[in-house]
């Protein structure tokens, strides 16, 4: 998720485990401090931009190292405030604290490695986007609240917040699985087993969702609306095709920059030659044509291809043609998306 959220978060958590026993400021400035720090990692230069891309969210957010990094994270806390005889407390802030970061991180679809140093599997349930107000909104005005009240019972403020928040990442896991339901029942899915099928949120909400369809030669895309029923019952929904590169694919089997975004991208990917220089895409964030995460891997320096320093394209949707698109669509208007 998104800085903002991971520092409420945290905030929250701290404000919550803390309790009474320091002051509300400062358990959730120091809950905040826990929430960013996992993030960090992204001022690590790994060496080029897909390793950059495929090994943030790494060891920083592994349960492992953060049980390992814990208690001294903890003891700092508890003699900076000097208050080491809560020093479990502040353990128990900080674990809770870093173990939400990375949960919450592995609930959208970009790949959080939870088990390193034992397991390199990327885990990305992609059911909440990496910025969804809806989520945020109950943790920062709970906080809020809280900061500024002076009643004993203020604290029940930032719970309520947070129980808020959890059942909305609750609720957009339920709705996932509804619309993956409904994908699966396309003509379009027959065939398809569940992990060739993608279902991610659009921005910013969990009631639009976009679906992929994988196959071996191409892709299909298309999106569901929850409202959709309600709008125009029976509707299906409609996908488009789009090629996946299949020949370029079998060509560059052995190019590792190319194998990394195959295994990060749980095999959501797609190639493309433009003559000059050839591309991998990594087809779970974004839509058609505009993703996140296309690199350059190899050129047509002669035969066969050559691979080169990989290169980072991102093909950005123009906000005023994405944002009026989004908010119909979401609201269940029949309309193509924006290509």
């Amino acid at each position: 998720m998104d800085s903002l959220t991971q520092a409420a978060l945290g905030a929250a958590v701290g404000t919550a485990v803390m309790g009474r026993t320091r002051p509300v400021w400062q358990a959730a400035l120091l809950g905040a401090v826990v929430g960013t720090l996992p993030d960090l990692d992204v001022f690590l230069d790994q060496g080029d931009p897909i390793r950059n891309m495929v090994w943030h969210r790494a060891e920083t957010h592994a349960f492992f190292w953060q049980a390992l990094a814990a208690p001294l994270i903890a003891w700092l806390f508890a003699a900076i405030t000097r208050s080491r005889d809560h020093y479990l407390r502040w353990l128990l802030m900080v674990v809770v604290g870093l173990f939400s970061h990375a949960w919450l991180d592995a609930m959208t679809v970009y790949g959080t490695r939870l088990l390193l140093p034992f397991s390199e599997q990327p885990f990305g349930f992609g059911s909440l986007f990496i910025i969804d107000p809806l989520y945020t909104l109950p943790l920062l005005l709970g906080l809020l609240i809280t900061l500024l009240l002076r009643r004993p019972t203020r604290r029940r403020w930032n719970a309520a917040g947070l129980a808020l928040s959890t059942l909305y990442a609750g609720w957009s896991l339920a709705a996932q699985a509804y619309v993956t339901g409904q994908a699966l029942q396309t003509a379009d899915a027959r065939g398809l087993s569940s992990d060739q099928v993608l279902v991610t949120p659009t921005p910013f909400n969990t009631v639009l969702w976009r679906v992929v369809l994988l196959r071996d030669d191409h892709y299909a895309e298309g999106f569901y609306s929850l409202l959709d029923p309600l709008t125009d019952p029976g509707r299906p929904i409609r996908f488009d095709r789009f090629a996946r590169g299949a020949e370029i694919d079998a060509r560059t089997r052995d190019f590792v920059d190319a194998n990394l975004i195959r295994d990060f991208s749980q095999g959501f990917y797609a190639l493309a030659d433009d003559g000059h220089r050839v591309t991998i895409t990594d087809l779970r964030m974004g839509q058609h044509p505009h993703y996140v995460f296309t690199f350059a891997f190899a050129e047509h320096q002669s035969e066969p291809l050559e691979a080169i320093a990989p290169l980072r394209y991102r093909q950005r949707m123009p906000v005023d043609t994405g944002l009026p698109w989004l908010w119909q669509r979401l609201r269940g208007a029949d309309l193509p998306p924006p290509r």
